[in-house]
């Protein structure tokens, strides 16, 4: 039972074993659950945050548990840590922000953040690379995308003090 929930929750119930550009998949999809969660359903920053931070501190343990039999450590099928890295930026943008943005405005920045984060997962400038390389285990799988994330937070807030001072 145990096995079957973990497997559901690192695969992203199952996003995981699309064929093709799982990562991606579960990134978009990530983008859109918690566009819902922000836009639609109205759900409150401490509640997001709370239902974030339960799904990273299990990752940790469920991950673990995943590949523990498996040879290859960080496999393409755990997605859950692209579910993490995305939401870094997405919710620090909301909290950032408030309710001083109007729909299209947070639609756009949401796509600016999709990418960014895929890039960077993608081409894992250091120190991504090194926690990617470095650790084969829970860990190492987790936090590649957690700095992933930061990049994409960085350029973000790099982004908008350049515009602030020249725009």
């Amino acid at each position: 039972m145990i096995k079957t929930i973990n497997y559901l929750f690192v695969t992203c119930l199952g996003l995981g074993s699309f064929r093709f550009a799982p990562g991606t998949i579960t990134s978009l999809i990530t983008t859109i659950f918690l566009y819902s969660l922000f836009h639609i359903i109205n759900l409150s920053n401490t509640i997001i945050l709370l239902i974030l931070f339960l799904v990273f501190i299990y990752s940790f343990y469920a991950v673990s548990e995943y590949i523990k039999h498996n040879k290859d450590k960080d496999p393409k099928e755990i997605v859950v840590d692209e579910f993490i890295g995305q939401s870094i930026p997405i919710y620090l943008y909301e909290v950032a922000h408030g309710t001083s943005k109007g729909p299209q405005e947070s639609m756009l920045f949401y796509l600016y953040i999709f990418i960014l984060f895929r890039y960077f997962d993608i081409k894992k400038p250091f120190p991504v690379s090194f926690f990617d390389k470095k650790f084969k285990n829970s860990f190492g799988v987790i936090i590649d995308d957690v700095v992933a994330g930061l990049y994409v937070v960085l350029t973000l807030i790099i982004f908008m003090v350049i515009k602030s001072k020249f725009f």
